[in-house]
C-alpha cells in the first residue's frame, strides 16, 4: 500500500468507528474510537483462531506494520497535536503556574524514570539503564489524551492550566531524557552518540534549550510576518507551515522538535492571536486547528487499538505489564505530590489537586511509539507489551474515570492563589 492509500483507509476507518461509538457507545470521541478499533482487532484475531486458513491476523499485522506508527507519529502527527494543543494554552495563565508545571515537567520527569526503571529492573531483571529507559517513554503524560479528556472534565481553570502546561512540557522534556537514556543504554544503536555521562548531558542541552530557542525564534519571525499580513486563508497556510516546517527544521538540527512545537504554538497563539491577527483570522485560525486536533486525534486513537497486532503477549510480558500499571500510577503520584509539597509554604492549591493530576496523567502513543523505536534486543518485546498494558489502562480505565473523580474532589468555586 502506498501512503495516499494508507492515508485514506485511516481516514475511512476513524470516521466509521467515531460513527460506531457516536450512535451506540457515547463515550468521548478519542476514547470510544480506540475502544471500538481494539474491539475489531481482537475480533479479527478470534476469528483467526477460529479459521486460521483466512491468515487475517498475519495480514492485518502485515498492514499495522507497513504503517510503521513510531515514524507516523514522531515524525509527522506529534508536530501538529503538539502546536494545536499548544495553541490554546494562554501564556498569562500558564505564567500564574509556571513554577509547578516546570517542576513536574523536570523534577517529576526524573522522579517517575528513576522509580520506574528501579521497580522494572527488579520486577523483570532488566539491565538498570535500559529498565530507565522504560521509565523514561513511559513517564510522559500525553497531551493528546490529557487535553482531550480535560475538555469533559470543566475543571477549575488554574487546575485545568497545569494540567494542560505539564502535559504539553513534561512530554518535549521526557523525549529528550529518554533520547539521553537511549545513547547510554544502546551506545551502538542508531541513536545519537556515545554513552558517556558529559555526551549525554550536551545532548539534553542541545535538544531542550535547543527547541525552546529555536521555538521562539520561529514563533517570532511568523508573527511578524503575519502583523503584515490580513488573509485569513494565507494566514492559516502560514501557521500550518510554521507547525510542519518547523518540527522538521528542529528534527534537522538535532534539538527537541515537540518542545520547539510547544514554544512555537504557545507564542502564536497568545502574542500572535492577540497582535497579529485580525477577529476573521483568529476565528479561522482557531477553527482551523481545533478542527486538526480532532482529525489526528482519532486517527492516532485508532492506530493505537490497532497496535495490538504488534505486541507479543506472553505470559510473562502480560504480568510485568499488570505490575507496570501500578508502578506507572506510584510513579506519577511521587511526580505530582514532591512539587506540591515543595510548593505547599509558598501558596495554596485547589482540593484535590494530587489525586486529579495524579489520575489524570494519561499514556498515550507517544509512550507506544517511543517504545517501537527503541533499537532491536531481547528487551524490545517485554518493554513493548508493557507500554502497551500501561497505554490502554490510562486511556481506557483512568481517562473515562478521571472527570467524574474531579467533580468529587474538586470545588469548582474554590480559590486559588
Amino acid at each position: 500500500m502506498n501512503i495516499l492509500q494508507i492515508a485514506s483507509l485511516l481516514i475511512v476507518l476513524a470516521g466509521a468507528f467515531g460513527a460506531v461509538n457516536y450512535l451506540f457507545l457515547k463515550l468521548p470521541s478519542a476514547i470510544g474510537i480506540l475502544i471500538v478499533a481494539l474491539a475489531a482487532s481482537v475480533g479479527v484475531m478470534a476469528i483467526d483462531l477460529a479459521l486460521p486458513h483466512l491468515g487475517m491476523a498475519d495480514t492485518m499485522r502485515a498492514v499495522v506494520l507497513e504503517i510503521e506508527f513510531s515514524e507516523a507519529l514522531l515524525e509527522g502527527m506529534l508536530g501538529l497535536l503538539l502546536f494545536a494543543g499548544a495553541l490554546h494554552v494562554k501564556l498569562s495563565d500558564l505564567r500564574k503556574e509556571w513554577r509547578l508545571v516546570a517542576l513536574m515537567a523536570t523534577m517529576g520527569v526524573g522522579l517517575s524514570t528513576l522509580i520506574v526503571g528501579t521497580g522494572f529492573t527488579w520486577l523483570t531483571g532488566m539491565p538498570f539503564a535500559i529498565a530507565l529507559v522504560f521509565g523514561a517513554l513511559i513517564s510522559p503524560t500525553d497531551p493528546v489524551a490529557v487535553l482531550g479528556v480535560l475538555r469533559q472534565a470543566n475543571l477549575p481553570k488554574s487546575l485545568e492550566t497545569k494540567i494542560a502546561g505539564e502535559s504539553l512540557f513534561n512530554d518535549g522534556v521526557g523525549y529528550v531524557v529518554f533520547l539521553v537514556l537511549v545513547a547510554i543504554a544502546f551506545p551502538s544503536g542508531d541513536h545519537h552518540g556515545d554513552a558517556t555521562f558529559a555526551s549525554a548531558a550536551t545532548l539534553f542541552v542541545q535538544e531542550a534549550v535547543g527547541g525552546a530557542l529555536l521555538g521562539g525564534v520561529l514563533g517570532w519571525l511568523v508573527f511578524r510576518v503575519m502583523r503584515r499580513i490580513d488573509d485569513y486563508a494565507l494566514e492559516v497556510l502560514i501557521t500550518l507551515g510554521l507547525a510542519f516546517g518547523g518540527y522538521q527544521l528542529a528534527v534537522y538540527l538535532h534539538t527537541s522538535a515537540p518542545i520547539m512545537a510547544v514554544v512555537a504554538g504557545l507564542f502564536i497563539g497568545d502574542v500572535g492571536m492577540a497582535h497579529g491577527m485580525s477577529e476573521e483570522t483568529r476565528k479561522y485560525v482557531d477553527a482551523f486547528w481545533k478542527m486538526i486536533d480532532e482529525i489526528l486525534n482519532a486517527v492516532l486513537f485508532l492506530l493505537i487499538g490497532f497496535e495490538v497486532f504488534a505486541v507479543a503477549f506472553t505470559n510473562d510480558a502480560l504480568i510485568a505489564g499488570i505490575f507496570s500499571i501500578a508502578l506507572a500510577l506510584v510513579a506519577r503520584l511521587a511526580a505530582v505530590a514532591v512539587p506540591v509539597l515543595i510548593l505547599r509554604p509558598f501558596r495554596t492549591f485547589t482540593t484535590g489537586v494530587v489525586p486529579v493530576m495524579t489520575w489524570g496523567g494519561l499514556k498515550g502513543g507517544i509512550s507506544v511509539a517511543l517504545a517501537l523505536s527503541l533499537p532491536d534486543s531481547e528487551w524490545k518485546p517485554l518493554i513493548l507489551t508493557c507500554t502497551y498494558i500501561v497505554v490502554l489502562f490510562s486511556i481506557i480505565i483512568q481517562g473515562l474515570t478521571v472527570a467524574p473523580l474531579a467533580k468529587r474532589v474538586v470545588r469548582a468555586d474554590e480559590p486559588t492563589v
